[in-house]
């Protein structure tokens, strides 16, 4: 990359900075601190994990107690070491998160398309929101990610233990198992499968009480993550709630629901790797009854689908972005109940829509060319590595 393109990516990550330093909402690293108050209060002997509560609100440990495992590490550092970690992991997850999908897409230029796709994922809402929450989304995309896109010549093995992982710390995730059984990546699918079954079973047997109060109460308490209204909360369970939040109708999310599995089952049974990283990313984000905006880092994937395909998609995914970066949806929190209130609060949750609809069916054959995972240099099994099955 040269001087004039660096100094153009350096421009515009300042840009970005700046932008965040004037608009973004400092959180205080909220949800990290939920995370490290539960992991010290259970692992200290203060009580059971899911009885926690973050001092001076409703919040508690949400996620499987898997999860509680991976973060165990919080238990024996300071909360500014807790912070240094975990942010190095998420700088580190989407700096690597960009590179597999940049890569391929883009042979010729990728340091420079990484660089300024890293430049402007600084301004996106998702990202910041992420970041300054203290979130673990981009720690999972990359899980995902690099499980589906990372190259090898090797026989790949390991497929699926990334999706296993990331499933086993959070359920959201586990949709790509069923990504991979319609595409017919059955031994992905069944190492996915057992990895998450396997780690859930192992934290269960060393922690039973936390296993047995999430599994029977918090998993199915949704008040513990708040109100479904909240226009935080840009999925379609969301959007239905914002009719009518009192009493939400089942009968309509579910018609919602099932009308976007149709869609993506339909789009990923010819798409590519990469392609189906995007739309399970997209559909996740849709299907998932709670989906908060920093969720919606897992559009990533679809928005360097929609830039790299050019035309109508590259503007699209430009008005997308900006949309994405401006915090539109709060200027409408609690102001949901006119017409153009309900279209404001609901923007992301329709962008979201459209991507479904807009990512195309197959990226570029370049890329495909250079996931170098195709079955004949993996010497493995197509359903295991072939980047397309036709």
């Amino acid at each position: 990359m040269g001087k004039s393109r660096a100094a153009l990516v350096a421009v515009i990550a300042l840009a970005a900075l700046a932008f965040d330093a004037a608009f973004a909402t400092r959180h205080g690293f909220f949800d990290l601190k939920v995370y490290f108050g539960a992991i010290n209060w259970w692992a200290h002997g203060h009580g059971e994990l899911y009885d926690y509560l973050k001092p001076n609100s409703t919040y508690g440990f949400t996620y499987p107690p898997f999860a509680a495992f991976a973060m165990l590490p919080m238990a024996i550092v300071p909360w500014p070491v807790a912070i240094t970690i975990a942010s190095v992991l998420t700088i580190a997850a989407t700096v690597l998160v960009v590179w597999w999908l940049v890569r391929p897409l883009v042979p010729r230029d990728a340091l420079y398309a990484a660089g300024i796709t890293l430049a402007l994922l600084i301004a996106y809402e998702p990202m910041r929101e992420t970041f300054l929450f203290g979130q673990v989304n981009m720690l999972l995309v990359a899980l995902v990610a690099g499980d589906l896109l990372f190259p090898t010549r090797q026989r790949r093995w390991w497929a699926g233990i990334g999706i296993g992982l990331a499933t086993a710390i959070k359920l959201t995730p586990g949709l790509f198992i069923i990504y991979l059984l319609v595409t017919r990546r059955f031994r992905a699918a069944g190492t996915a499968m057992a990895t998450a079954a396997g780690v859930t079973l192992v934290a269960c047997a060393i922690a039973p009480d936390a296993a047995r109060e999430f599994f029977t109460n918090a998993l199915w308490d949704t008040d513990r993550v708040g109100s479904l209204a909240f226009v935080s909360n840009q999925s379609l369970q969301g959007l239905v709630a914002r009719l009518d939040p009192a009493h939400p109708s089942k009968v309509l999310w579910l018609v919602l629901v099932l009308a976007a599995v149709a869609v993506w089952i339909w789009k990923i049974r010819q798409a590519d790797l990469v392609t189906g990283l995007a739309l399970t990313g997209v559909v996740s984000c849709l299907l998932s009854p709670v989906t908060w905006i920093h969720h919606l880092v897992w559009l990533v994937p679809a928005f360097v689908l929609l830039v790299r395909a050019g035309g109508w998609r590259f503007r699209l995914a430009a008005v997308s972005y900006v949309i994405l970066c401006s915090k539109l949806v709060w200027v409408f929190d609690n102001r949901f109940f006119s017409f153009w209130g309900y279209l404001g609060s609901n923007a992301y949750v329709f962008i979201t829509v459209v991507f479904l609809f807009a990512v195309p069916s197959r990226s570029a054959d370049d890329a495909v060319a250079q996931l170098g995972v195709a079955g004949a240099a993996a010497g493995g099994r197509p359903d295991l590595a072939d980047p397309v099955r036709p």
